[in-house]
């Protein structure tokens, strides 16, 4: 697989809902780097597959939407829109990822994303 299929694999394993799809696709020393108002990143695969289960049952019909992806040897710009249910509440977030493959899998993702528009929408 290359890096672009990759990453849209990746992103659209979200949409199974299911952590151990998503973490499949990350290397054990992962680290999440999540930047922004109500971000935080974790470091290595277990940690982060046992995040999954948690974000993954509140953010309900996670899907992410590839709006534009850039290679650049190992690492991937991906700009996208964020879509899913909270609270029965739907939210739509735009985003960009970096993210750093190596072996197959990836290493590093940081996410940029607006939490303010997430608090925005959630009428707080």
């Amino acid at each position: 697989m290359n890096h672009r299929e990759l990453v849209h694999s990746y992103l659209d394993a979200f949409a199974s809902g299911k952590a151990e799809v998503v973490a499949g696709h990350v290397s054990d020393d992962f680290e999440n780097i999540q930047v922004g108002v109500l971000g935080s990143g974790c470091l290595g695969k277990d940690t982060y597959h046992e995040r999954l289960k948690i974000f993954l049952a509140d953010f309900v019909n996670l899907k992410y939407d590839v709006e534009a992806l850039i290679v650049d040897d190992d690492d991937v710009a991906v700009r996208y829109r964020m879509t899913f249910t909270h609270d029965d509440q739907t939210f739509d977030i735009q985003g960009v990822m970096i993210i750093t493959i190596r072996d197959g899998h990836i290493a590093i993702r940081r996410d940029y994303w607006d939490g303010l528009e997430y608090q925005r929408q959630a009428g707080q």
